[in-house]
Parts: structure tokens; C-alpha cells; sequence
């Protein structure tokens, strides 16, 4: 009965069941005639208990609670990973444990025809699949939009993770928040023991590249190479750790005239130097970055502040580099001993991405959105929602196949007061209240998202200065709670087509039904095993973001062969594959969706129900998986190519300080570079990989369809 279950999960959970059933740990033991010692080694998970032992304690505890805890303690699973005793969902992973252990003893008869073994594997397969996605019970809760938009205060607000200012009478967030490139990386927020930051070091290399960066920004090579509207080539936020962690300070004293001079020390040690690599050898001296090399610091009472206080004071020394044990940070973990998010039997953790300072098409972001425990919410402005970002990331994520997007992302609107008052109805009149503000703009974001077939994207609001909190609060549960149910429905709609192959496995082998059905799905697969080729191209997402984004942001790119996080070029080449199979293929897979969902609702066909949703499934399970597999050889082949051409790199590091338009001359080089027919066999390798994984999808379907042996 305890197989598998360690006795610090157990004791963990008796003790979760006893308290909740009223009973002191003391007169439990008295129950049992056992000692208070001997309990309680067995509640902390420092004894085993063997069965009898355990029936006495739930017998002793007599509640409905316990009699379950049996229960559950008795089952024995075999095909799908054991749930941990306290799991929400235990009874629906029970049912297909026990479908699932049916399938399996039915395959292995020795009289079962192999084209029907092969279904009933792939229903465990699905089993397996769909489980695994209701057992996680961890969540990401992820905040994007652009830099100053108001990510960071409206998450500390949400979490109460807020102190009185010394100035106002206001409340502070404790993650530090501005104007915009004020947080050097990105920040998650999670529960753990106590107060504290974890810190993930920017790598050596990463910190070389952004000093070189700041060391031509002041040498004054960084403002020579695009438009004057571009902004400088390394962003403020760098710029002051870098100042910071190097002790490179900025002051201003009067003049003889009176007037205020600025002086700093940045420029003056680079007029020291002709060249830019001693200025970076210098700084990376001063940096003393070898010492700094802690990575994790826990609130101490001794400090004399409180948690909160000493929270965000280390967060802004950390976070602008003036912690001396600490280096660049590349992500920032905040521990706090609270939940984060009122809500039952999931560990939400919260990360504050980078803002986005126009490019929107980040390899950080687009992640998260195909992520199924991730839930993304898209930050926007009140005056422009959705905001061109959150449109952008959508409308990508739809182009590049990503499904649920209406369980797994969600607007958020942050309005800056009496932005909702300004709302005027369909006659001119202004609303009379805030909520009425935010139901017609919700309208409105409604109807600019329908071209993207968005239009019922959950959209929430709130103002961080007024808003009640738990109004937002509300709102994030929700979601969470869709996306879980969502998950649970997936399940139990296997389950049910599994329960009915099952009641009618005989007559589904030899049926006429079955055999009309597979014969028109047959039919179809034959029908639509070729690519269309059309005339797009891996390289075209590159491009076309290559005119979007800075001018110092596509140089600083190119100073790390393609490899920068805030553009990186094996990322759009990624997307650039997946979406053209996603465009090649779509249809087609939603063409095999619609046929299936017709002919199950002929009456003629109704007995092949079943299988028709079970290919239909496995079709796009099937789809999936290739664009996954084409998204990530554009990432590999191509990057790696791309990456290994020196003269290309060498090339495009040339255009820079040749005036204005440097990204079309970057583009031109990427252009060219993809354009060259010894290039051009990468592209002919990717439409034949493509051509390759729809086939292996097909057969998977057509081995369903075999009915004869």
C-alpha cells in the first residue's frame, strides 16, 4: 500500500489530515496508545510506518478525509506517474490509470490483430501525454510589454510586495521600477523558506561583449552608424552597472561661470586609450569580477530593517551593481515565504521579462506563449490597447502554428488615472464611471483582435494607484483555473473514446463501419501527402525584423555573430522554418479536422466516432511535434552556418560608422548570404525534412486505418 511514497510525503500529508479534522497531535497518539514521540517522527518524515500502523491512524482520525486517504493510498499505478498524495486531480488520473491498464492487457493478447495493437498504443500514448500535463501543478504567470509600461509595480502591488516611501506617502514597489530601463534582466518571484535573492551570473563572455559595447558607446564609436533618431548602442540600464560594478562615476561641479559642468569618468579614462580594447581590459580590471561570486542572499534579522525594506534596498544594489559580492546578474530569483497568488494546490511563480524597447520578436518572449504551464500576459497602455507589442507576439504566435493561445495568454490593460473616465460611448458622451470606461474599451480590443480570431482573448485591467488587488487577483486565478480545467478536459475526452473502443473491441475489428470509415480517411491521406511550395523564405522573418528594430540593436547583434538575446538571428531563422511549414501544411491539417468532425456526424458513420476523433488527434499531436523539429533545424543548420562564416560577420561589423542606412546594408548582406546557391541547398534540405515528417505523420494516422490483416 506505501509503495513508492516516501515517508516525508506521507507524514506531510497525515499531518495535513489530522489538522484538518481537529485533532491534536497529542490525543491522536493517545488514540493509537502510541507516544507523542513516535508520532511525530512519523509526521516529520523521520519514520516509516507500515500499513497496519497507518490503517490504525486513519481509523483513529475517522473522517471522510481519511477513509479517502486509504483509498488512495491502496492504488497501484503502473502507466501513469503517481500523482503526489495531495493532488487535486486524483480521481481523473485514477480513471485513466485504470483505462490505460485495460488498453495495455488488451494489447498484449495474443489474439489481438497488430493494426488494432497499434490503437490501443496510441491511446496510452495519449493517456501518458495528456496526464503529464494535469500532474505538473507547477505555473509560470509571465508579465510582457514594453519598457515603462508597468510591469514591475503592478506585480508588487498584485503581491503586496510593496514598502512606505520615506517621501510620500505612497507605497513603493520593492522591485525597482521607473520610467523604463531601470531592472538589468529579467526577475522571477517565487515562494521559498524565507526572504532572499538567488542570482544566475551573466557568463564571462556576456559580460565582455556589454563592456565592449560600453566602451565604444564612450569612446564614441556607438552613435556613428545609423539615424539620429536610433537611440545609443548599449541600454541605460547596462550602462549603469557597468558605471557601478567598475566604480566609473559621473559628478558635476560649478564652472567659473557659474554654469554646471558634468564630469565623467567613463570618458575620461577612455581619452586615456587609443584603442577600444585596452578601455574594455581596463574596465573588466576594475570590475574585480572574480571575487564577486555569490550567488544567493536570505534576510537576517540583524540588519535592523524590515524583510520587505531589506528586500528591495539589496534588489536595487544588486539589480544596478553596487552589491560588491555580486556580478552582472543575468536573472534575478526573489524568494519571499508567502504566496504569491491566492490560489489552492498550484506553485505559481511570477517573471518579469525584459521590456521591450521595439523589438517585440524575442526569443524569451515567443517561448512563453507555446508553453502550456506558462500563462502570458500581454501589458499594454490604456490609450493603444493592445498595444502594437502584444499585437505583434500574437499574431506571430498564430503564424507560427502555436495552439490554446486563448487559454494560454491574456491583455492586461494598465491604466494611468482618469484614463478610463475618458472613454466616450458610440454618441460622444463620456462614460459616468471607471467600470463603464473599461467595458467599452474592452469592446473595442475585442473587435481589433477578431481579425486574429482573438477576439474572446481574456482581457483584465488595473490601475495599481486604485484598483483593488484582489480585482486582479481574481482575474490571474481564473485563467489558471481555465488552463487546468482545460487540461482535464483534454483527459477526460480520451478517456471516454478509450472506455468506448474498449466496450466495443470485437465488433470494431471486423466492423463495416470501421472499414467505410478508414477507407475514406485512407482515401484522403493519399490524397494530400504532397507540399505545396510557395514562395517564402527561412531568411524572411530575419529580414523584414531586421528594418524593425534599432540600428545599435542590430550592431550589437552582429558584434556577437547573431547571438544576442535582445535580437538573435538563429531565433528568426527558427521561426522563419516553422513558419513556412505551418503555412504549407495548416490548411491541410485543419482540412483532415473538418473531415473527421463531418463524417462523425453522419448518422451512417456514428460507430466510427471514435476512431475518427482518435486520427484526428493523432494528426495534429503529429503536426506538433514537426513544426517543433522544423523550428529548431532552422534554429541549428542555419544559425550554425550562418554563425561559422566569418567573412559574412566581418562584412556586416564593416557597415557600421558608413552613415545612414546600416540595417539595410546589414539586410542586404543577410539577403545575399541566403541568396547564394551554395546556400540555397539548406532551404531545398529543410523543404525535404518537411516533406519527410509529414509523411512519418501520415503514417502514423494511416496505421490506425488498417482493418485487415
Amino acid at each position: 500500500m506505501l509503495t513508492n511514497i516516501s515517508p516525508l510525503e506521507l507524514g506531510q500529508h497525515l499531518t495535513q489530515v489530522r489538522e484538518r479534522a481537529g485533532i491534536k497531535q497529542a490525543e491522536l497518539a493517545r488514540r493509537v496508545t502510541w507516544s507523542a514521540a513516535v508520532l511525530s517522527r512519523i509526521e516529520n518524515g523521520d519514520r516509516s510506518v507500515e500499513s497496519g500502523e497507518l490503517s490504525m491512524l486513519l481509523e483513529a482520525i475517522d473522517t471522510p478525509e481519511a477513509l479517502r486517504l486509504r483509498t488512495i493510498l491502496e492504488r497501484n499505478w503502473k502507466i501513469i506517474e503517481r500523482p503526489s498524495l495531495d493532488h487535486p486531480d486524483q480521481d481523473l488520473l485514477w480513471s485513466a490509470e485504470e483505462v490505460g491498464k485495460q488498453l495495455m492487457d488488451l494489447a498484449q493478447k495474443p489474439d489481438t490483430k497488430n493494426a488494432f495493437e497499434r490503437r490501443l498504443s496510441t491511446y496510452i500514448d495519449e493517456l501518458k501525454t495528456s496526464a503529464n500535463l494535469l500532474l505538473k501543478r507547477e505555473h509560470q504567470v509571465a508579465f510582457i510589454g514594453s519598457i515603462g509600461i508597468g510591469k514591475s509595480t503592478a506585480i508588487c502591488r498584485l503581491t503586496g510586495l510593496e514598502v512606505s516611501s520615506p517621501d510620500t506617502n505612497l507605497l513603493a514597489p520593492v522591485l525597482e521600477a521607473g520610467a523604463g530601463g531601470i531592472t538589468v534582466c529579467e526577475v522571477h518571484l517565487r515562494q521559498g523558506p524565507s526572504y532572499g535573492l538567488l542570482i544566475e551570473p551573466c557568463l564571462d563572455d556576456v559580460i565582455r561583449a556589454h563592456v565592449t559595447d560600453f566602451a565604444e558607446y564612450i569612446k564614441g564609436a556607438g552613435i556613428q552608424g545609423g539615424s539620429g533618431e536610433d537611440s545609443q548602442g548599449i541600454s541605460k540600464e547596462i550602462e549603469r552597472a557597468i558605471r557601478n560594478l567598475a566604480g566609473l562615476k559621473t559628478s558635476k561641479s560649478k564652472g567659473v561661470d557659474g554654469k554646471f559642468v558634468r564630469h565623467d569618468e567613463a570618458k575620461e579614462l577612455a581619452n586615456k586609450y587609443n584603442g577600444t580594447r585596452e578601455i574594455v581590459v581596463e574596465i573588466l580590471s576594475r570590475m574585480e569580477l572574480p571575487r564577486r561570486d555569490r550567488r544567493d542572499v536570505w534576510y537576517d534579522v540583524s540588519t535592523g530593517k524590515q524583510p520587505l525594506n531589506w528586500l528591495k534596498d539589496t534588489f536595487e544594489e544588486v539589480n544596478n551593481g553596487r552589491h560588491p559580492e555580486f556580478t552582472l546578474p543575468a536573472r534575478i530569483e526573489v524568494i519571499v515565504p508567502e504566496h504569491l497568488l491566492p490560489i489552492d494546490n498550484l506553485s505559481v511563480r511570477f517573471i518579469d521579462t525584459k521590456g521591450i524597447d521595439r523589438t517585440a520578436a524575442r526569443a524569451d518572449l515567443e517561448c512563453l506563449l507555446d508553453d502550456p504551464h506558462t500563462l502570458a500576459i500581454l501589458c499594454s497602455g490604456f490609450n493603444n490597447a493592445p498595444a502594437a507589442e502584444a499585437r505583434l507576439l500574437l499574431e506571430r504566435a498564430k503564424d507560427a502554428g502555436v495552439r490554446g493561445l486563448i487559454q494560454k495568454a491574456a491583455l492586461l490593460v494598465l491604466p494611468r488615472s482618469g484614463e478610463a473616465l475618458e472613454v466616450k460611448d458610440e454618441m460622444g458622451m463620456r462614460v459616468e464611471n471607471v467600470e463603464e470606461g473599461y467595458e467599452l474599451k474592452h469592446e473595442q480590443i475585442s473587435m481589433s483582435l477578431a481579425p486574429l480570431a482573438l477576439s474572446k482573448l481574456a482581457v483584465g485591467f488595473f490601475d495599481s494607484r486604485q484598483d483593488d488587488p484582489k480585482m486582479f487577483q481574481d482575474f490571474l486565478s481564473e485563467r489558471l483555473n481555465n488552463v487546468r480545467q482545460s487540461f482535464g478536459q483534454q483527459l477526460s475526452g480520451i478517456i471516454s473514446n478509450a472506455n468506448a473502443l474498449l466496450q466495443n473491441y470485437e465488433l470494431a475489428q471486423t466492423q463495416e463501419v470501421i472499414r467505410q470509415a478508414a477507407q475514406q480517411l485512407r482515401t484522403w491521406i493519399k490524397r494530400h501527402r504532397s507540399l505545396e511550395h510557395l514562395n517564402i523564405h527561412v531568411q524572411d522573418s530575419l529580414i523584414e525584423q531586421l528594418g524593425y528594430a534599432y540600428a545599435a540593436t542590430v550592431r550589437a547583434s552582429v558584434n556577437r555573430e547573431g547571438d544576442w538575446y535582445n535580437f538573435n538571428f538563429g531565433h528568426h531563422l527558427g521561426y522563419g522554418a516553422r513558419k513556412i511549414a505551418v503555412q504549407s501544411l495548416n490548411s491541410t491539417v485543419l482540412g483532415f479536422a473538418e473531415i473527421c468532425r463531418n463524417m462523425a456526424e453522419t448518422a451512417e458513420l456514428e460507430e466510427a466516432n471514435e476512431l475518427l476523433g482518435q486520427s484526428q488527434r493523432l494528426l495534429q499531436t503529429a503536426y506538433d511535434e514537426l513544426l517543433s523539429k522544423i523550428q529548431l533545424m532552422g534554429q541549428t543548420s542555419f544559425r550554425d552556418e550562418l554563425k561559422q562564416d566569418r567573412d559574412f560577420w566581418i562584412c556586416c561589423q564593416r557597415e557600421w560608422g558608413l552613415g545612414s542606412g546600416y540595417k539595410g546594408r546589414i539586410a542586404a548582406h543577410s539577403r545575399n548570404w541566403f541568396n547564394n546557391p551554395d546556400k540555397k541547398r539548406l532551404e531545398d534540405e529543410l523543404w525535404s525534412m518537411i516533406q519527410r515528417e509529414w509523411d512519418l505523420a501520415l503514417n502514423r494516422v494511416e496505421s490506425l486505418l488498417v482493418t485487415d490483416e
